[in-house]
């Protein structure tokens, strides 16, 4: 069976699969530095948060990283569980982690994982700013409270 194309079909085909290829290409994380004064800073009363990145790799898994300062006494969100795994890395101060109802402090240096669908949260438990990164990996939409 033979099907003819038009000069207008093949080039809508070809247009389409070009811009299907630059979208898959838009996604994949390039090598970038980034510098800590150029980070955008979002406020949420006494708390910062900088995004840092948020894409995929070469191997298609999604990858996000951000910083975050988070005043005594507070903590970013409400115990949850997702399907990413995610690890906290402190970089000043003091956290008290809990994955599925353990609790530990950590403190400059320390680093948390958390596995896929783990209830957890964090809380700085020290007098000073704590500030730490988080890295999602494997996606980030699907956050459930607990």
């Amino acid at each position: 069976m033979f099907v003819n194309y038009s000069r207008r079909d093949l080039t809508v085909l070809l247009s389409g699969l070009a811009a299907a290829g630059a979208a898959a290409q838009k996604s994949v994380l390039p090598s970038k530095m980034y510098a800590y004064e150029d980070l955008t800073v979002h406020t949420n009363g006494p708390n910062r948060s900088r995004p840092i990145l948020q894409g995929e790799t070469h191997s298609g898994c999604p990858i996000e990283l951000h910083e975050t300062e988070l005043a005594p006494g507070e903590r970013p969100h409400p115990p949850h569980h997702h399907a990413h795994e995610e690890m906290v890395l402190v970089r000043e101060g003091t956290l008290k982690v809990t994955i599925s109802g353990k609790s530990v402090n950590l403190g400059p240096g320390s680093v948390g994982f958390v596995a896929s669908n783990e209830e957890h949260g964090w809380r700085n438990v020290g007098s000073s700013n704590a500030k730490y990164w988080v890295i999602a990996l494997g996606g980030t939409n699907t956050v459930s409270a607990m």
